[in-house]
């Protein structure tokens, strides 16, 4: 009886603590900003219409000072990422054959990619859908890979894991789209006439191949990249107070896109990320950081280089597609590389853990018998 009893309470906890953590981080994510606008005098409903339509950004001119000091942190921040990426030992693999359902996914991506850039007429209004099968073919041929250099892919091994992933995506892009109506950093053209249900389902679906982009290329990338060697582990003693701490620090600049957005939008990707871990922390969760205590800082290295690989085809196959998105970042603007100013892209650091920390708490509470690893 009281195997029975405690078994219950582990069911019951492990139904209701993933629920308390995203109501949680919901009104925090949604609740804070709002809080902002109010405080400096703005009206909150207007930040909650949908379609959602983000501000129109002030003319800011390229101010250098900013431009340049960023520069150093973000040449900082690479330097890091190359530096921990070379005491990832790569493994020995025994390369496997390429699938013949790779061959197949990579044709799709090609016709994808064509179709996506050229966009003939005889597609109708389905030129307007491209970039879900674009990324669909990524994703496949991603996994193919992976069946090559490690034995397994999410795909073929975890394919219950991989599904979850895509409308959990979904979910996980439309919370930076509610942030972004308050910064403005980015807008979508070609879908200002869409009615609310139209531009629902047309940024749900490409929104819902996020998560299993960077996920499987961080998979991939697992086989190049191997378990650090020869770094200090991060130990936080009293993590609890670290946690509340980084709570709440993540709601003042939460705060602070309400009040002054146009100098508040880097915590955009910074705040959300610092936000979930804490809230895993305060709830008793086990964080994806845990293996740091360890010395395994390729699970930060790894997911960043992935994240970089992600976003460059974004934006690469974003560049001649239509719909698409243009972006307007305060002060350093200049310098594009498609249509992302060469410093945005240091966005895609953060992002990367953003996107494993959600994947992993995914996978710890989807009934997966092992949390998702790089091993």
């Amino acid at each position: 009886m009281k195997h029975s009893s405690s078994t219950r309470k582990l069911n019951v906890s492990r139904l209701t603590n993933p629920l308390i953590h995203l109501v949680l981080l919901t009104l925090l994510l949604a609740g804070l900003p709002l809080a902002g606008v109010w405080w400096g005098g703005g009206t909150p409903s207007d930040y909650l219409r949908f379609p959602p339509r983000p501000p129109a950004p002030p003319e800011t001119s390229f101010s250098w000072p900013v431009f340049l000091l960023l520069t150093v942190l973000e040449a900082g921040l690479y330097g890091m990422l190359v530096g921990l990426l070379r005491y990832c030992l790569p493994p020995s693999r025994r390369i496997r054959p390429f699938p013949g359902w790779g061959w197949a996914a990579l044709a799709w991506l090609a016709v994808a990619w064509w179709l996506a850039w050229t966009r003939p007429d005889w597609l109708g209004s389905l030129r307007d859908w491209t970039f879900t099968p674009l990324w669909l073919g990524y994703i496949a041929v991603v996994n193919a890979l992976c069946l090559c250099w490690r034995g397994w892919c999410l795909l073929t091994h975890r394919p219950r894991f991989l599904l979850g992933l895509f409308p959990l995506s979904a979910l996980f892009w439309w919370y930076f789209e509610y942030l972004n109506g308050f910064v403005g950093n980015w807008r979508y053209l070609g879908v200002e006439n869409l009615g609310a249900w139209a531009y629902f389902w047309h940024a749900t679906l490409p929104f819902s191949t996020v998560l299993p982009a960077v996920v499987s290329t961080t998979v991939l990338l697992g086989a190049f990249f191997g378990p650090a060697c020869g770094l200090p582990p991060l130990r936080l003693y009293r993590p609890r107070r670290w946690a509340w701490a980084g709570l709440g620090l993540a709601g003042l600049t939460l705060v602070g896109i309400g009040v002054w957005p146009q100098g508040s939008f880097a915590a955009l990707w910074l705040a959300p990320l610092v936000l979930f871990v804490s809230l895993q922390v305060l709830l008793g969760e086990r964080s994806y950081f845990h293996p740091l205590r360890e010395g395994r800082w390729e699970i930060v290295a790894v997911p960043m280089l992935a994240a970089l690989v992600c976003g460059f085809f974004w934006e690469m196959w974003n560049y001649w597609s239509w719909p698409k998105w243009v972006y307007h970042v305060p002060w350093v603007g200049r310098f594009r590389i498609f249509e992302m100013p060469a410093l945005g892209y240091a966005g895609y650091l953060p992002f990367g853990l953003e996107c494993m920390v959600v994947a992993d708490w995914w996978a710890r509470h989807c009934g997966q018998s092992e949390p998702l690893d790089l091993d």
